[in-house]
């Protein structure tokens, strides 16, 4: 049975699993922001999973030119609710600008079919991999030796995990300050370098000091709009969700209990939906 998110938020080892977890995608970050940039916002995740999913779905069928029709993508995007046509077909377009995708060479030119590219299809393998070592740290699991076994596996394994996400209620309208940061640019890897920096506290901390001194500086880290990073961190302030320990944007800033309480219920959300798909196709 696929663990459940109660079970997951119980585990002792939970929070610091999440941690490691945030580090390394912000590794990938640091190796690669541009590909990295593409699951930037939690629209632009969606709409990359979507398309990797369709993609892995015709790999798994056994079709010898597997592709991406973009008609298909744009219905599903629509059926989905995920964006607008424009911006669903706008945002392929620039991965095949970045060479995150390109034109398949098939004949079929009428249905506007595409393929990621070796990069994007190993850095979807690599994120696999990275949420299965944390599932696996918290249940002593052998997901990911079963995973690397099977090259084969993942072509079955990523469209049961996208289908799951894209009908998750908690994953697609999560709580008030995440969703703030997820429709900013960059917004989720700033989330991940905020909690990276959160030690474990006692239950009734209820501010929690973070490793953010200078918002011009994380601003820069980034690559974000200074004004637009200060606005939606005076947004999430309103809330109650951040504050400053001195003065504003000059200082230690600190998150709030039921901010990170909300971090963290999204991501072991993410983990259990991805559990569930593990379970389908046999990695547990």
């Amino acid at each position: 049975m696929p663990l459940l998110v109660e079970q997951l938020l119980s585990n002792s080892d939970f929070h610091e699993t999440v941690r490691d977890q945030s580090r390394a995608l912000l590794r990938v970050n640091d190796q690669s922001p541009r590909l990295a940039a593409v699951f930037g916002t939690q629209q632009r995740w969606l709409l990359g999973h979507l398309a990797m999913a369709q993609y892995f779905q015709e790999v798994a069928r056994g079709n010898p030119d597997p592709v991406v029709l973009m008609a298909r993508f744009l219905e599903q995007v629509k059926t989905l609710g995920l964006s607008s046509v424009n911006t669903a077909d706008a945002f392929i377009k620039e991965m095949l600008v970045y060479g995150i995708g390109q034109q398949s060479q098939t004949a079929d030119r009428r249905n506007r079919p595409f393929v990621p590219t070796p990069i994007a299809i190993a850095a979807t393998r690599h994120w696999t991999f990275i949420h299965l070592t944390s599932l696996d740290r918290l249940d002593g699991g052998h997901r990911l030796d079963a995973f690397e076994a099977n090259e084969a596996i993942m072509a079955r394994l990523h469209p049961e995990i996208t289908r799951r996400a894209l009908v998750s209620p908690e994953f697609r309208t999560p709580s008030q300050t995440w969703s703030l940061f997820t429709w900013l640019n960059n917004g989720g890897i700033v989330m991940d370098w905020l909690m990276v920096g959160v030690e474990p506290v006692a239950p009734s901390v209820e501010r929690i000091p973070t490793q953010v001194r200078s918002v011009p500086e994380l601003a820069e880290n980034f690559r974000l709009s200074r004004t637009h990073l200060t606005r939606k961190l005076r947004e999430a302030e309103a809330l109650g969700s951040i504050g400053w320990e001195g003065n504003r944007g000059r200082s230690t800033m600190w998150i709030s209990r039921e901010f990170l309480s909300e971090y963290l219920t999204t991501q072991a959300v993410k983990l259990a939906f991805i559990d569930a798909a593990c379970e389908v196709v046999g990695l547990r």
